[in-house]
């Protein structure tokens, strides 16, 4: 289930002082990336992404792959800034907001219709 509308406005309010702690480059969305992500998305929870425009793929592309691949939420997209909120799992410091339900995160075992 997305972030409901309430969600997305306060988390966005949250995140307006925010600097951009992570960048996306030329290589795109890579495993390293995905990895310093979801690390900073533990440590802080709410964090803004700064995609160069070196990058191969279109914002809004990265933004999702970026989301998908650490089973975040994308709150806002504003320019090449992207922000992702995803709640710790033990000890959340920010609210968990009404109404959220975390993303499931993309499974990369084979469905059973492509086996056969």
């Amino acid at each position: 289930m997305p972030l409901t509308g309430h969600a997305t406005r306060g988390l966005r309010a949250l995140a307006h002082k925010l600097k951009p702690v992570v960048q996306i480059g030329k290589e795109g969305v890579t495993p390293g990336v995905v990895k310093a992500i979801a690390q900073a998305l533990v440590d802080h929870e709410l964090l803004k992404v700064k995609i160069l425009p070196e990058a191969p793929e279109d914002r809004k592309f990265i933004a999702a792959q970026a989301a998908s691949g650490t089973a975040s939420d994308v709150v806002q997209l504003v320019g090449r800034v992207v922000t992702l909120y995803k709640p710790h799992p033990k000890k959340p410091k920010i609210p968990v907001p009404k109404g959220y339900t975390a993303p499931a995160p993309i499974s990369r075992a084979r469905d059973e219709d492509e086996e056969e």
